[in-house]
């Protein structure tokens, strides 16, 4: 029988098929059409969206186990890319990867997760027992940052499994995402993974990661002020004189919103979870978990005795938590940014380039969840959170070998860098010669107030 020939196509044809109707892939210069699959992949459509008409190798490997290449060919349309070729970066990436999954590195996932339940056991019911059998105000208050901490803790166990299996089979893995998302912090992991799958895909890009895109109330680029249009959410980012006032005073309302950004998570979670024209993943199972949650939450606050108490126990547990949000913003706000569509052939410069690592003692981990490592987590994110200090210096070597940044602050520096980022351009936000809508209220209060 006559060998059947090859059919090429090359990198620049490859590109016109990037859309949700016409959407083809192409990995280790095999052309894959997920077209009519995308809307039932695991990670949601956004991230293929994002790489469509790409090659996306090495994003492929970083997020999919072994065990996936075996579904790859009922996807194959039968082409082959005609001028593949992987730069020397992808290369080495590809053979570390390759090397930390003959070391057992993804595997290997400590007791770390028992331990960080346990925890989390032991605060709530701390909290639950001080609230109800105390009546001392400093003790209430005490037990709103217990349980600003256990939801601290809950939500690394949450992303934790959302990246990889913490538990001893997938459906126990689902349930203990519901359990520390919806059920303990009110958050839906469906909504968690829809923006975060999208972050990691598009680490730092101004118009596709949606952990950048926080108009009206900041911006980390003058860029933003351009009225970009939101490849995510699929709305325009207007930067009107509402948002010029806000994005002037960022790196002053910061912290405070900080403070309070735990109620966006809360309306985020409704607004994805209730809209019908979105497709969502177990919608009714994250329903029901969040209903848990504003069930035993209020509650619990209606022991307190009086509303004074409850609002200092709710801006307790808020105060308390806004260490976390602090620290995702630290790991990319001053990083590098870019406008457009990621490229799978530069993987591994869009991830060094958009992410900053926390630099702290090994005792601290606990606190920082493994994100301190926000690089060697974007790299390998089925890198279990104990394995990521042993390969940060390594994943150093590379950079340094390829001439990309390492960037690893303490966390006051990386607090300084961040407040600069924001302070820069609330600077270039109040410069009245970068025009905007037209408010002639707004132009003379801030001209002359």
């Amino acid at each position: 029988m006559a060998e059947t020939k090859k059919k090429y196509i090359t990198s620049e044809e490859l590109k016109g098929h990037n859309k949700a109707g016409d959407l083809w892939i192409s990995i280790q210069g095999k052309v894959y059409d997920v077209t009519n699959w995308a809307k039932d992949h695991p990670g949601g459509d956004i991230p293929l969206l994002a790489l469509a008409g790409n090659d996306v190798t090495d994003a492929f490997i970083a997020y999919h186990p072994g065990t996936t290449w075996n579904i790859l060919d009922k996807f194959f349309n039968g082409y082959y890319i005609k001028d593949y070729e992987p730069n020397e970066m992808s290369k080495d990436y590809r053979k570390l990867h390759n090397e930390f999954s003959k070391m057992g590195l993804f595997d290997k996932k400590g007791h770390a997760v028992i331990y960080i339940f346990i925890s989390i056991l032991m605060m709530f019911i701390m909290c639950v027992y001080g609230v109800i059998w105390s009546d001392n105000v400093f003790v209430h208050l005490g037990c709103g940052a217990l349980l600003g901490m256990a939801w601290i803790q809950s939500a690394y166990l949450g992303h934790d499994s959302g990246h990889y299996q913490i538990m001893s089979s997938p459906g126990y893995n689902k349930v203990a995402q519901i359990l520390t998302g919806n059920c303990l912090t009110g958050i839906s992991m469906a909504w968690w993974k829809w923006t975060h799958n999208a972050h990691h895909i598009a680490c730092n890009s101004l118009d596709h990661d949606p952990d950048l895109q926080h108009i009206p109330v900041f911006a980390v680029s003058s860029k933003l002020f351009n009225n970009m249009t939101s490849c995510f959410y699929g709305r325009k980012m207007t930067f009107d004189p509402v948002a010029r006032f806000l994005v002037s005073y960022q790196h002053w309302t910061y912290y405070p919103v900080m403070i309070v950004a735990r109620f966006n998570l809360y309306v985020q979670t409704f607004l994805l979870l209730f809209n019908p024209n979105r497709k969502v993943p177990n919608r009714a199972l994250n329903i029901m978990g969040i209903m848990v949650f504003w069930t035993w939450y209020p509650l619990l606050i209606s022991f307190l005795p009086n509303w004074e108490e409850r609002v200092l126990f709710v801006f307790a547990s808020f105060f308390v938590t806004a260490f976390q949000h602090i620290q995702f913003t630290l790991n990319h706000f001053s990083a590098n940014v870019y406008v457009g569509q990621p490229h799978g052939n530069d993987w591994f410069e869009k991830q060094t380039y958009g992410s900053i690592d926390i630099s702290c003692s090994s005792w601290m981990d606990w606190l920082f969840g493994g994100l301190q490592f926000q690089l060697e987590h974007h790299l390998f994110p089925r890198l279990p959170r104990c394995n990521l200090r042993k390969v940060a210096p390594i994943v150093k070597d590379l950079c340094k070998k390829h001439n990309m940044p390492y960037r690893s602050l303490t966390f006051w520096e990386a607090n300084v860098s961040t407040l600069k980022t924001l302070r820069d351009a609330a600077l270039q936000a109040r410069d009245l010669t970068n025009p905007v809508p037209k408010n002639l209220l707004w132009e003379a209060v801030n001209t002359h107030g």
